[in-house]
């Protein structure tokens, strides 16, 4: 019992510093964040913050991390549900992944502008790999329950959930590409919108199931983050 109450202890300072770290980024970015705010505004210690964290990079990884933690949360039910066809449990499992980030949408566009840098390169990669380890076995399982109803045409659902994976990793950083050097002026929607349909266009080949079964992001959501630089940076700022 000691020991579970220390790591309940210890996981609820640790989430204090991100509940606060994240805030910070909401109201200052985290470029101008620094360690002695969050020290400021948790009324802590250098020591006791580098009991949990080693640097300000450390916080952004484990932020991300729990992000990653809270979706997955909302997807597994969906993926288990026994009454659900394959399709649809794929088509459900797109549809919440992307209203949870349009939940998220002022932070995640917080770290847009800090995650392509070559600084984090490093981290990025490694939080892509743990990211896919994590939702490939989840795909799989989806894929094999389309084979055994005859709507998926795939040999290898394990490999495939991998390939799958990579992905939506791939459609998510490229979007948050987009997103950054996006252009209202330009018409640069129409771009975006080709991307997207590639992305899902490669998504039903993969899979061999006929054109339009799935929608990786629907229109609405999709035109969600693609506003005006202004106009996000008055959401981030809201």
């Amino acid at each position: 019992m000691p020991r579970i109450v220390k790591e309940e202890e210890y996981a609820g300072k640790r989430n204090a510093i991100l509940d606060v770290a994240q805030r910070l980024v909401y109201t200052k970015g985290y470029e101008q964040m620094t360690i002695q705010d969050m020290l400021d505004d948790l009324q802590i210690s250098k020591g006791a913050f580098y009991h949990y964290f080693d640097s300000k990079q450390a916080v952004l990884e484990a932020l991300v991390e729990r992000m990653g933690e809270e979706a997955l949360h909302l997807l597994l039910p969906i993926v288990h549900d026994p009454l659900l066809p394959a399709l649809e449990k794929l088509q459900r499992y797109l549809a919440i992944a992307n209203r949870w980030k349009i939940g998220q949408k002022a932070f995640i566009l917080a770290l847009l502008h800090v995650w392509f840098t070559d600084d984090n390169a490093i981290m990025r990669q490694k939080l892509r790999a743990a990211a896919i380890r994590e939702i490939a076995p989840l795909l799989a399982e989806i894929i094999r329950q389309g084979i055994q109803e005859g709507v998926m045409t795939v040999t290898y659902p394990d490999q495939l959930g991998e390939v799958l994976a990579s992905l939506v990793q791939d459609a998510g950083e490229t979007i948050g590409a987009l997103i950054l050097s996006f252009d209202p002026e330009r018409d640069d929607m129409q771009h975006v919108e080709r991307t997207v349909a590639v992305y899902t266009d490669a998504f039903e080949r993969v899979l061999g199931v006929p054109p339009g079964s799935l929608t990786l992001v629907d229109d609405q959501r999709l035109k969600e983050w693609f506003v005006s630089p202004r106009e996000n940076e008055v959401e981030m700022k809201s």
